[in-house]
């Protein structure tokens, strides 16, 4: 297994990583898809971290570090599209990547992580628990647009 940040050449394969997730197709090749790309990629607290195993993603979670005036002006962290191939769950490849970003987190001198998930299911609500987050320190609420 090795955990590391994402090429920019690996588009294609992390888009098929999300259909895992909960996209049911990849985004047509698109101007839009090519700016967002190239943007994500040239951004400094975008963090694209993934899990390779023989050659293939595996899992991947994204890491946003975002400047902070608070908290000693310490910046915080946000999880977003934690996703494993469905074929490779439960090996431990999530956790290495949301480990990875931990790491970026510290080293970004982060006071917090955050991450939310739409899912009520069991198994997935453990897993982020045993990765070390809580659902009992704040209230989350979302406002789709």
């Amino acid at each position: 297994m090795i955990i590391r940040e994402i090429k920019e050449t690996e588009l294609s394969k992390l888009l098929a990583l999300y259909t895992h997730l909960h996209e049911s197709g990849v985004p047509e090749e698109s101007e839009l898809l090519r700016r967002t790309w190239e943007m994500i990629c040239r951004d400094q607290n975008h963090h694209i971290i993934v899990c390779e195993e023989d050659g293939k993603l595996v899992s991947s979670c994204v890491c946003v570090i975002i400047p902070n005036l608070t908290r000693h002006i310490r910046p915080y962290a946000l999880i977003e599209n934690v996703v494993t191939h469905a074929g490779f769950r439960g090996k431990g490849y999530a956790t290495a990547c949301l480990n990875r970003a931990k790491e970026l987190a510290i080293q970004a001198n982060c006071y917090k992580m955050m991450l939310l998930t739409g899912s009520k299911s069991d198994s997935t609500l453990s897993f982020y628990e045993k990765a070390g987050y809580n659902c009992t320190d704040k209230t989350a609420f979302v406002q789709w647009l």
